[in-house]
């Protein structure tokens, strides 16, 4: 794997800061390229809208990267939609053979790092079409958690961020 980037993807939601990994070279992060791909196909237009909303209204302004959501475990990365009926007070989600995965690493409840993906068209993540970007997502969480742990990376709790070990915005790994 080459080098890349942790950028921020979206610091507006209420409860949950949302990065995202940019490629040393790529024009475009990988979360973008997800929607921005499924969005121009016809016929997962709906689908990548919802999972969208899900990202930003569940996760992002209603409850935080909680368990109950991040529920879906794939190794080193969750992947998205939530898996099975959820109910959490008022709100009540509920996927059922849902054709696309997006993954992401929970950091903490209010910071989630969110990868790429694909559509889920075979029963495991090992014999579907998105093999490649399970692999290459479970890939950058592996580094991420490297840089958490060894403290390259440093999570401010307060102000919902990651910073280098240099204190810079800037994250290359």
């Amino acid at each position: 794997m080459n080098i890349f980037e942790l950028k921020i993807w979206d610091d507006e939601s209420e409860k949950c800061t949302f990065y995202t990994v940019q490629a040393d070279g790529s024009l475009e992060n990988e979360t973008d390229i997800f929607f921005d791909k499924y969005d121009k196909t016809p016929e997962l237009k709906e689908q990548t809208q919802e999972l969208l909303s899900f990202v930003l209204n569940a996760i992002g302004d209603n409850h935080g990267a909680i368990d109950e959501i991040f529920n879906r475990h794939e190794n080193e990365v969750d992947g998205l939609p939530t898996q099975g009926q959820l109910q959490l007070g008022e709100f009540d989600y509920y996927f059922p053979n849902f054709p696309l995965r997006l993954y992401a690493l929970k950091v903490t409840e209010n910071i989630v790092i969110l990868f790429g993906g694909g559509i889920k068209d075979g029963s495991t993540n090992q014999n579907s079409s998105l093999h490649f970007k399970w692999i290459e997502a479970c890939n950058y969480a592996k580094r991420i958690i490297e840089g958490l742990n060894d403290g390259s990376i440093i999570v401010n709790h307060r102000t919902r961020t990651l910073t280098s070990f240099d204190g810079t915005d800037e994250i290359i790994l």
